[in-house]
């Protein structure tokens, strides 16, 4: 039985979707930088969770969104001096880059709110239409009091939010509280027809139009980042519900936590802290990236340091060793390693709201248990074959890191030769040189069982 956290009820519940399809949304990104790591934290986590249900019998369909017309994204794009379409293809594309490079597979649909204007206006409409929402100067707002349950997900009133909307305070408001769903058309900036004027939408309306178009009026999982939940996917609700009708907009709200710099701060592009995903790719695999982050839980605010990335990528290196173990034909005659209880464990922890943690403990100690058993002469190719499987519901992808030594494989099997002649023939000094040799080149050496294994550091 699945659990999953859920924001809405503040509660883990069982998780059992609506139909027989699981409909998910993602919040994707603002497309006006390169993709950060914080953007890396979100993917990866709802990533797996996909992959994980999946494993777990359930047919997927994810929908994850680009905003592509924001007031960051035109301040940049006037900035400089290029359109805002220019701008916006430039980094969607170095974001499918980014996504690829770190094994995030793509969604069923990646919509952009500029391709569904038809769909948001259509549903602005509808909320003007019910009272929901009214015309102003060319705007429209959303009756924020009109909702009885609004803040049921920030679990604030609406005066404690009143701060946080300030900064869409327009004279003839009905209330302050009010949020736009359309804007009016300001000077250099892209916009589009409507029954209340030229103008644009606001950000939050984009997002309840996508979902209503790619997976209908009611979601099984709402999911993006801690710091969406207020406005962003409060209004989500307040709209999606009183256009539709249908209660619960998303069955579940699911919300990763942001990633953390030493001084304690949140890392963001905002306060110029943001580590680039593929700055990070450069230096480490996408497989010590992922390990990095789920040895978190995603709920929590993993801490960004170069030192634990490097350690998760030594740790992939024992998980390759194993993974790479084959059959030498002669399995069958011999008594098999037990991997059962670690592919339940693995399952355990994962049904209890994605326990990344706990499941990567379970195939770190099924690695060990290979070990043993390899050294114990044992069939070994059923417990490894359970670690390939596990390791691809996390989404690694068990492939060696890129070459930066400058040293081919070649030349490091060549070495390695080199110092099995030095110890065969008892020159342990020149042994011990080629071993620092390797060293300095970023390659790591073991001697078990009269064989030595390699790996990039």
């Amino acid at each position: 039985m699945i659990q999953l956290y859920n924001t809405l009820t503040r509660t883990k519940e069982e998780f059992v979707p609506i139909g027989d399809e699981v409909k998910m949304y993602v919040c994707g990104v603002t497309v006006y930088d390169e993709s950060h790591l914080g953007h890396a934290l979100s993917s990866i986590v709802f990533d797996v969770l996909h992959r994980y249900l999946e494993y777990r019998g359930y047919k997927v369909r994810q929908v994850k969104n680009f905003t592509d017309v924001d007031d960051k994204i035109i301040d940049r794009a006037n900035a400089a001096g290029v359109p805002v379409e220019e701008l916006t293809e430039k980094y969607i594309e170095s974001f499918f880059e980014s996504s690829d490079g770190l094994n995030v597979r793509r969604a069923a649909v990646h919509p952009r709110a500029t391709e569904d204007m038809p769909e948001i206006i259509g549903l602005i409409q509808r909320l003007v239409d019910g009272g929901s929402a009214y015309p102003l100067n060319g705007s429209v707002y959303f009756r924020v009091r009109n909702d009885p349950a609004y803040g049921k997900l920030s679990g604030q009133n609406i005066d404690q939010m009143l701060e946080a909307t300030r900064h869409e305070m327009e004279s003839g408001k009905e209330d302050p509280a009010d949020f736009a769903l359309w804007k009016a058309v300001k000077p250099n900036e892209p916009s589009w027809d409507s029954p209340w004027g030229v103008g644009r939408p606001g950000w939050h309306i984009e997002c309840s139009a996508m979902a209503f178009k790619h997976l209908g009026e009611q979601i099984d999982i709402h999911a993006g980042g801690i710091d969406l939940i207020f406005p962003h996917h409060e209004n989500e609700i307040a709209q999606s519900e009183a256009a539709s009708g249908a209660i619960p907009f998303a069955r579940f709200w699911m919300h990763n936590g942001m990633l953390r710099i030493e001084d304690g701060q949140e890392m963001s592009k905002s306060l110029g802290n943001a580590f680039n995903v593929k700055t990070a790719l450069e230096e480490f695999s996408s497989d010590a990236i992922r390990l990095w982050i789920l040895q978190s839980h995603y709920r929590t605010n993993p801490l960004l340091d170069r030192e634990l990335i490097a350690a998760a990528e030594r740790s992939m290196r024992r998980i390759r060793m194993v993974a790479e173990i084959e059959s030498d034909g002669s399995d069958e005659a011999r008594e098999p390693v037990a991997f059962q209880e670690f592919e339940n464990r693995f399952t355990e922890a994962m049904d209890d709201d994605l326990n990344t943690p706990q499941a990567i403990a379970a195939i770190f100690d099924l690695v060990r248990e290979i070990f043993k058993g390899r050294d114990a002469k044992l069939d070994v190719s059923g417990a490894v074959e359970s670690i390939r499987e596990l390791t691809g519901v996390l989404g690694f992808t068990l492939e060696n890191p890129p070459d930066r030594s400058g040293i081919s494989d070649a030349d490091v099997e060549e070495l390695i030769k080199t110092r099995k002649e030095a110890r065969d023939e008892k020159r342990w000094g020149d042994a011990d040189a080629v071993r620092d040799q390797l060293t300095e080149a970023g390659i790591s050496i073991a001697d078990a069982d009269g064989k030595t294994s390699w790996w990039r550091d």
